[in-house]
Order: structure tokens, then C-alpha cells, then sequence
């Protein structure tokens, strides 16, 4: 792997961190539909005029549908689930919660195909059960009002990436930035009708003004660019890397912007869900320097 690919990786995974610390800290104030409406519009604006300058065209008429199904499972649905979380859990909790999209991933696929979970992966899906079970069952965050809603609505979120992560796969072959172009979009439109009829519940400071813009801009916008350019780098295979490393950088900017504990059960926790994940995925940190051209 190169310097310069690492920087990237180390970039993306850094700045999908932040976006629960950004959420942690818009959500309560402009409520998750007005939160979320703004990130999927900043961030399909900014791809619009990115594709303008590269001149890469969305054909918007012709995979409109597969837009609007990709926007729903990949950003509107799973964002606005995060974004009911984030009032009452941490940013923290949430990221560790994300590391689980790929194990719902590979048993949506199994029940897809109709393929039965190899042992490893069955030992990876227990040991993303534990995970969270640890972090619930020792945070104290989860002894707050409305917790395991909030829990359950977390899981919800990364069960939606899994639907889109194997909807991407059957669906019709289409340029990675136009999906991730038309997907916003698609995103935008169907959460554009409920933001009417839900005002925020204060005026936003100036921080929170930027907390949304870094929302949209950087951590939906700039992390797709990242996110792309990696795969033409070192391969799809060796991106997922990001996955295991959005948790630490979750963690670190809640415990350090917010103040949230860093307990002995949420590093445990993030560490089993991670394993876990690992398992599922048949990830190899050998075989991706190997991947790279870097001998491990």
C-alpha cells in the first residue's frame, strides 16, 4: 500500500467517525428529518457540481428508479434511523453499531442466494451479538429513557446497508460516482416531503450550522470521493478496511469533542464487534498488504 493510500484510508475513516459526533450534536437541536434532509441535499449539490466539472453525467431518467431504491436503503433510511439514535445514544455507541452493516450484509446475501453461512461466519455473527451485548449491557448510556429504542434503531440502520449493499449487487451496472450521485438525490426526494412537519426544536448555533455542513459536504460528499478512489487504488476488497477503522475514530472524536466515557466495556465491545466482523467478511490484514504489493 502507498503512502498516499494510506493517508486516504486513514482520511475516510476519520471523517466517517466524525459524522456520529456530527449527528450526536445536530440531531437534538434540528430533529433527525431536518438534520438528515440537509445532509442528503449539501451532499447531492456538492456531487452535482463535482460531476459537472469532471463532466460525469447521472442519466437520471434512465436509472431514476434504481436511484430512488439505492437512496432509500443506502442513505435516506439508515441515516434517518442513526439520527433518531443519536438523541439519546453516543456517538460513540453508534459508531461501534455501524461495524455491524457487513454481518447483516453476508446473512441478507445467505438468505438472498438461498447459501448456507459458513462456520466462520456463524462464529463472526456470534461474536457481533456479543459485541453488542457487551457495550448495552455495561453503558451506562443504556440506562437512559428510550435506550433500547434507540439501540434497536441503530441496528435497524445497518440492516438497511446490508439491503443496499445486496441490492447494489444484483442491480444494473452503473459508474460508482453517479450511484453515489443519483443515490443523494434519490435520498433527497423521499425525505423532502417530511421535513415540512418537522421543525427543529431550537435555533441552531453557528456550531451546529457547521456540524450540518461537514455533514453534508465532507462526510457524505468528500468521504464518497475518498471512498472511490481507494477502491481504484488498492481494490474493493482492501477498502473494507475502512469498516474496522470508522470505530476507533468514532470513539476517539466522542470522547474528545463531547466528553463521552471511554470504559473498559466500550473498548472490548468495539474490539469483539470488529473481530466479528472480520470473521464474516473473510478479512485478512495479510492479505490486504499483500493485495497492495506490500509484503506483510
Amino acid at each position: 500500500m502507498t503512502l498516499a493510500s494510506l493517508v486516504r484510508l486513514l482520511a475516510l475513516s476519520a471523517i466517517w467517525g466524525a459524522s456520529f459526533l456530527f449527528m450526536r450534536m445536530g440531531a437534538p437541536v434540528l430533529g433527525p428529518v431536518l438534520l438528515i434532509g440537509l445532509r442528503v441535499l449539501l451532499a447531492a449539490l456538492f456531487l452535482a457540481a463535482v460531476g459537472a466539472v469532471l463532466r460525469k453525467p447521472l442519466d437520471a431518467r434512465r436509472n431514476a428508479g434504481h436511484y430512488l431504491v439505492l437512496g432509500l436503503f443506502n442513505s435516506a433510511l439508515p441515516f434517518l434511523l442513526f439520527a433518531f439514535a443519536a438523541r439519546t445514544l453516543s456517538a460513540s455507541l453508534l459508531s461501534i453499531l455501524n461495524a455491524t452493516a457487513p454481518i447483516w450484509g453476508a446473512v441478507i446475501g445467505a438468505v438472498w442466494t438461498r447459501t448456507a453461512l459458513s462456520a466462520k461466519s456463524l462464529l463472526g455473527l456470534a461474536l457481533g451479538v456479543a459485541g453488542v451485548a457487551l457495550l448495552v449491557g455495561f453503558d451506562p448510556g443504556t440506562l437512559r429513557e428510550g435506550a433500547p429504542l434507540a439501540i434497536a434503531l441503530g441496528l435497524a440502520a445497518t440492516f438497511s446497508y446490508g439491503v443496499a449493499t445486496n441490492y447494489a449487487k444484483s442491480a444494473k451496472k452503473v459508474e460508482p460516482f453517479a450511484n453515489a450521485h443519483g443515490s443523494m438525490w434519490g435520498a433527497t426526494l423521499l425525505i423532502a416531503p417530511a421535513v415540512p412537519f418537522a421543525p427543529p426544536a431550537a435555533m441552531p448555533t453557528l456550531t451546529i450550522a457547521l456540524a450540518v455542513l461537514a455533514l453534508g459536504v465532507l462526510c457524505s460528499g468528500i468521504a464518497y470521493l475518498l471512498y472511490f478512489r481507494l477502491i481504484a487504488d488498492i481494490g474493493a476488497a482492501s477498502a473494507l478496511t475502512v469498516t474496522f477503522l470508522v470505530p476507533v475514530f468514532g470513539v476517539l472524536w466522542g470522547h474528545l469533542f463531547l466528553g463521552e466515557p471511554l470504559g473498559w466495556n466500550t473498548l472490548a465491545g468495539a474490539a469483539i464487534v470488529i473481530a466479528g466482523t472480520a470473521l464474516v467478511t473473510g478479512f485478512s490484514a495479510a492479505s490486504l498488504f499483500r493485495r497492495a504489493g506490500v509484503a506483510a
